[in-house]
């Protein structure tokens, strides 16, 4: 267990940023499965509607550290990718 004041006000702050980084993971996975349902639901106009909403919110785990930016790229290519082909 931590000892001095420091290393217990980091305890804390970990588990304050874990929080809010686990809300924020599960914020950003919500909207990609609901690119994921739209997609299987076979609905084109759904999915790029879907896939326009997640775009901010994958982007913005980037900013606030929850994602990689190549990881977050990475996903949306590929949903955007399957979206088109659907057409």
């Amino acid at each position: 267990m931590a000892n001095s004041p420091q290393a217990k006000k980091r305890a804390r702050q970990n588990e304050r940023r874990f929080a809010v980084n686990k809300a924020r993971r599960s914020r950003i996975r919500t909207f990609l499965r609901n690119v994921e349902e739209a997609i299987a639901s076979g609905d084109q106009s759904a999915a790029a509607d879907a896939l326009k909403a997640a775009q901010p919110e994958v982007m913005r785990g980037v900013t606030k550290g929850v994602f990689h930016k190549n990881t977050a790229s990475r996903k949306i290519s590929r949903l955007a990718a399957r979206v088109k082909a659907l057409g």
